[in-house]
């Protein structure tokens, strides 16, 4: 930084009478900077405004979707003979379950080895499908092809073998089962069901010497093989009754047999399925819809209201837009709707809109409105083709929130105003920014100058004093 020596020889303060005329010319400056600093808190007020909307807008949107007035709720008598789970669509009511057994999957375990056995090489060839009671005949599953596994030694022990069946994708788990014996390998279907049950041919490179471990020894229901390996369990089906009607399963979750309504036979034995509405899913929408909708009332108000006692007006008091938002929202909730149903405005059903705009809930009166779930949802979702303005209030919001919230809606309207009001007044300030400093520089060449003048006037002066005082 350069030091000036400005108004030294004269005594005149020039630095001073220099900044304070540049600082009268910098007052457009300092206006266009605090106009900014206003729009760019507008701005900042709109997008929070902007967020508000659009949680608004799906909360409304919500209870225009179906599945939200279709909940249900369901219940077991037992739930270690049947879990359940309700869901959209379920018709209410009780159903009596009678679980006769469970689906399972086929697993087979092998002879025991010996730590270190090898098999030799050859084939495993394993094929799902379903087995005759007698175990006489094997039915393929449609689908499903045979799976080959090719065995080559080195790698030919009874956990490389494991290995290749978990890695072949054949429908099957294999894994080893220790004890002091030695070693078992067990197989079982990865799916339950009949249908998923399987058998495996073994093909080994060579005849099996007698006494020795080979491939033969892992066969089970193949062609002209004897079956080495021992059937633990079956393969089979979930049996059970709804309601007197037999269905069976190949897995233990059943999802088709009562519509909306999935649940899971855990055991043999009996149980009660009762489905009824899920009012507490339905009250939770509805309450979420509210706490939006005076989320964005209460934002609207306070950055547009003002303070008489303070004399203090809010950073949108007066904006239109922000004053037009409110006015359309309030409008759009209470105006209601003349559709067919018990229910035609919020206070109806125990929503009533206070003179702050916010909607608060009578508990009492609202719960008894969610027994009628009908009447609500024409209140809510209910749509007149012929007056849009006439439909249920979830509707209205959601299309008075897309209109909003659009590329040429009301908000993006004004916030893109706002931006352009910004850039204009950055353009503003940048030209008188050039002109102050123009104008700075001016004003340093006259005073110098005047500065020097001044200061030759004052030797002058003395000299003359002196010559005064000399010659009397």
């Amino acid at each position: 930084m350069g030091i000036s020596s400005t108004g030294l020889g004269s005594n005149l303060n020039v630095e001073a009478i220099v900044q304070k005329l540049v600082s009268v010319e910098r007052t457009p400056i300092d206006n266009l900077h605090a106009a900014s600093d206003k729009i760019k808190t507008k701005i900042s007020v709109f997008g929070k405004i902007q967020s508000s909307l659009s949680a608004l807008r799906d909360a409304a949107a919500k209870l225009t979707k179906p599945d939200t007035w279709q909940g249900v709720t369901a219940t077991s008598s037992d739930a270690t003979v049947a879990s359940v789970t309700g869901g959209a669509g379920a018709a209410e009511g009780s159903y009596v379950l009678n679980v006769e057994r469970l689906a399972a999957a086929q697993s087979l375990s092998s002879p025991t080895f010996k730590k270190g056995d090898k098999l030799g090489g050859g084939a495993l060839t394993l094929e799902l499908g379903e087995w005759s009671a007698d175990r006489t005949s094997f039915t393929s599953k449609s689908g499903a092809s045979p799976k080959t596994i090719t065995i080559e030694p080195p790698r030919d022990s009874l956990e490389d073998v494991r290995d290749r069946l978990n890695a072949s994708g054949a429908g099957v788990v294999a894994s080893l089962v220790n004890d002091v014996t030695g070693s078992r390998l067990v197989i079982r279907s990865r799916e339950t069901g009949a249908e998923n049950g399987f058998r495996m041919t073994a093909a080994p490179s060579g005849p099996p010497e007698e006494g020795r471990p080979s491939l033969a020894d892992l066969s089970f229901g193949g062609a002209g093989q004897p079956s080495r390996m021992t059937e633990d369990l079956r393969a089979g089906n979930a049996r059970l009754t709804v309601n007197g009607l037999a269905i069976t399963s190949a897995t233990n979750t059943i999802e088709t047999a009562i519509d909306g309504v999935s649940f899971t036979v855990q055991k043999a034995g009996a149980a009660t399925v009762t489905a009824s509405q899920d009012k507490e899913s339905l009250k939770k929408a509805v309450s979420e819809f509210v706490t939006a909708y005076n989320a964005t009332i209460g934002l609207l108000r306070d950055n547009t209201k003002y303070d008489a006692e303070n004399k203090t007006a809010a950073v949108l008091q007066g904006d239109s837009t922000a004053v037009g938002l409110t006015s359309r929202l309030r409008g759009a909730v209470a105006a209601g709707t003349t559709l067919p149903g018990a229910f035609a405005h919020l206070p109806d059903i125990g929503l009533t809109m206070g003179v702050n705009g916010a909607i608060t809930i009578n508990d009492s009166k609202f719960n008894k409105a969610l027994s009628q779930r009908a009447d609500l949802k024409q209140l809510f979702m209910g749509i007149d083709k012929d007056h849009a303005d006439n439909s249920g209030i979830a509707v209205k919001l959601r299309s008075l929130t897309d209109q909003i919230l659009g590329m040429d809606g009301a908000l993006t309207t004004r916030t893109r105003g706002l931006q352009d009001n910004l850039k204009s007044n950055g353009k503003r300030v940048d030209a008188l920014e050039d002109r102050v400093a123009n104008y700075e520089k001016r004003l340093r060449r006259q005073y110098t100058a005047l500065d020097t003048s001044m200061s030759g006037l004052g030797q002058k002066q003395g000299l003359v004093d002196k010559l005064s005082k000399m010659y009397g």
